[in-house]
Order: C-alpha cells, then sequence, then structure tokens
C-alpha cells in the first residue's frame, strides 16, 4: 500500500461516509473554502490540510477503485464510502510496518514550509560558496523575493562567512539528531552546496527506494519539524530562526473574513455586512461559520437561539453524524446555516 492510500483510506474512517470522496482531494490539495476547512476541523483532519498538492482527481479515483476492489471500503451513496473491517485491518498493519510522520501540521505550516524550505537552501549554498570563495554558480532558488530576503540577511549577520557556515551546520545537525522519529536522509539529499547540486524530490526518493507518496509525506514531515524546533527553542537556533523572520503562518481569518468579523464585533446584523459589503448573504454566513470555527471565544448567541443550539448537539451526538441534511430533518426549527454554526463551533470537541 503506497502512502496516498493509506491517508485516504484513514480520512475515509473518519469521514463515515459523511462527505464524498473529493472533500478529501479538497483536503490535501489544500482548497480555502469555508467547506474544506469546516471539515478539516469537524472530522479531526487538520493536520493533513494541504500536504500532498501533487494530487491529481485521477489519482485519487484509482485509490477509491483499487480500495473497492480489495474490499477495503464500501459504497454508500454519491461518492461516499465507508471503511470495512478488511480497510481497517490494512491501515493498522501498515500503520505497525511504517513510521507515522508524527510532526505534520499541515493546517498550521502549509504556508510556511515552502518560503523556509527556499530560504534554508538558498543560505545553504550561497555560504557553502562564500566559504570556498566561489562566485559563479547557479542559483538554486529562481524566486526573487527569497533572493531579496537573503541579500538582507548577508547585510545585517555579524558574523564572517566561515564561521556563518560552521554555525548553519551545527545548528542543522542539531536540530535533526533531536530526533529517530524519521531519516534526514529525506531532506540532506536535497541540499546544494559547493560543488554539490541537490537531488530533485523524484531523484531522492529513487535513491531512497521510497515510493514518491511516501517521499513527499516524508519530507513535509521533516519540515514541519525542523520549523516547529526552530520556533520553540529559538535561543538554540539563532541562525536558523532568522529563515521564519516575517513570514505569516497560517492566518487565523482570511482577509474577507476578517473585516467581516470587525463589522460583526461592530453589532452589525448578517443582512446589514451582506448590504454594506455587497455580498450575498450565505458568503457572510460562511465568513460567521468560519469565525465561530477558528476564534474559541467568539459566541454564536446571537445568531442562533441557545435552546436550538442544545438540540442540533443532541441530535448530532446521539446520531454520531454530522450530516447536515440528517440533522435537520430532526431539527427543522434550524436552518442549514444554524446547523452549520453549531457544528462549527461545538462539532470538533463533541466528537474528535
Amino acid at each position: 500500500m503506497r502512502y496516498i492510500e493509506y491517508i485516504i483510506l484513514f480520512c475515509l474512517k473518519k469521514l463515515n461516509g459523511e462527505r464524498t470522496i473529493y472533500s478529501i482531494y479538497h483536503l490535501l490539495k489544500g482548497k480555502k473554502s469555508s467547506q474544506t476547512i469546516q471539515d478539516a476541523h469537524l472530522f479531526g483532519l487538520i493536520r493533513f490540510f494541504r500536504i500532498y498538492e501533487p494530487l491529481t482527481r485521477e489519482t485519487l479515483e484509482e485509490v477509491i477503485q483499487n480500495a473497492l476492489e480489495h474490499k477495503w471500503i464500501s459504497p454508500c451513496e454519491g461518492q461516499r464510502f465507508l471503511l470495512t473491517n478488511l480497510g481497517e485491518e490494512k491501515i493498522n498493519l501498515f500503520r505497525e510496518n511504517h513510521t507515522d510522520p508524527i510532526y505534520i501540521n499541515g493546517w498550521q505550516f502549509n504556508s510556511v514550509a515552502q518560503q523556509f524550505w527556499e530560504r534554508l537552501t538558498m543560505l545553504i549554498q550561497v555560504v557553502s560558496n562564500l566559504v570556498f570563495q566561489e562566485t559563479h554558480y547557479i542559483p538554486i532558488q529562481k524566486n526573487k523575493t527569497v533572493h531579496i530576503w537573503l541579500k538582507s540577511f548577508l547585510k545585517n549577520n555579524q558574523l564572517d562567512r566561515i564561521l556563518l557556515g560552521k554555525t548553519i551546520f551545527s545548528e542543522l545537525l542539531d536540530c535533526l539528531e533531536d530526533t529517530n522519529e524519521f531519516d534526514p536522509s529525506v531532506i540532506i539529499f536535497r541540499l546544494t552546496g559547493y560543488k554539490r547540486i541537490g537531488l530533485t524530490s523524484l531523484q531522492t526518493a529513487e535513491k531512497l527506494g521510497m515510493e514518491f507518496s511516501s517521499y513527499h509525506i516524508a519530507f513535509q514531515n521533516v519540515l514541519h519539524y525542523l520549523i516547529q524546533q526552530v520556533k520553540t527553542d529559538i535561543n538554540r537556533y539563532p541562525v536558523l530562526s532568522f529563515l521564519l523572520v516575517d513570514i505569516k503562518e497560517n492566518s487565523l481569518l482570511t482577509n474577507s473574513s476578517q473585516i467581516t468579523f470587525d463589522l460583526v464585533q461592530k453589532g452589525c446584523s448578517i443582512e446589514e455586512i451582506a448590504k454594506r459589503r455587497h455580498l450575498k448573504t450565505s458568503t457572510i454566513e460562511d465568513h460567521i461559520v468560519e469565525i465561530a470555527l477558528k476564534i474559541e471565544e467568539f459566541s454564536i448567541d446571537p445568531f442562533i437561539d441557545y435552546g436550538i443550539q442544545k438540540k442540533i448537539i443532541s441530535v448530532a451526538r446521539k446520531s454520531a453524524t454530522k450530516q447536515l441534511k440528517l440533522i435537520r430533518s430532526s431539527v427543522d426549527s434550524a436552518n442549514y446555516f444554524e446547523i452549520r454554526l453549531v457544528l462549527a463551533k461545538y462539532g470538533a470537541k463533541q466528537w474528535n
């Protein structure tokens, strides 16, 4: 079983037939829609958000077809599937024989990892060549913002090139040796330095004898680990910590939702906000759901009667479902927005 198959089966288990396979596609690709973000939180799948952007619909459908043929899953309706006992055994066996990427946190680090990697590889290449006084080489990164950042870093750094090179090496080695939860080769082989060109992701996967999706996840795991370590102990990694300066993590709210949140705090109703912003009421409702999902202290009481909130929670817990249609059939006094809002506010706490 490939790693991507394991992840898809795991997601199907968590979704429990309540969402289509394409919700998994949007999750792994990192689609920034209200539905995808809400599902990621509700079903306890936020760590997988945007961790496999190479995924195609064709690959997803091939995995599903293969799982059906092996009877790992059984169909429900409308591209929904349930994990079978055979499927459960399969993912448990996979876990026993593979190291879990415990540092993966797609929701928190998906917007940080790529910038961190570009800066790290560029810094290592440039400093390595500076140490050997080599000026003729092709930059490993084409991104001009990375070049600008690096020039600023070198201008403001007080260490001479020899000491800087030793410090970077020492910090990176110290960081990677601080755990035995992964093989550091997945990242080391990718680094470019003096008279050494780093391998591509495909070349590294082949060199390590890894299937590509397994390698891609392992690589993300190491990147997220490095970011967590550096953030946690800046004093221990004074040079590497500069790689994270001015890089924003996934912000709590999207820009549009933040504007709506500011207006809500001023006492504006959904209808007033929609009119002022020239947006549909349903769009503002999406923003409210996102706010409830991400800001813990946000009260939904102004938008839905407390008694109805309790009914929705009760029905959802008893039926162990997050399907809006099923919940509404039992709480007909609530509309879909109100159900989504309650699930956003309390759903993850109730079921995950």
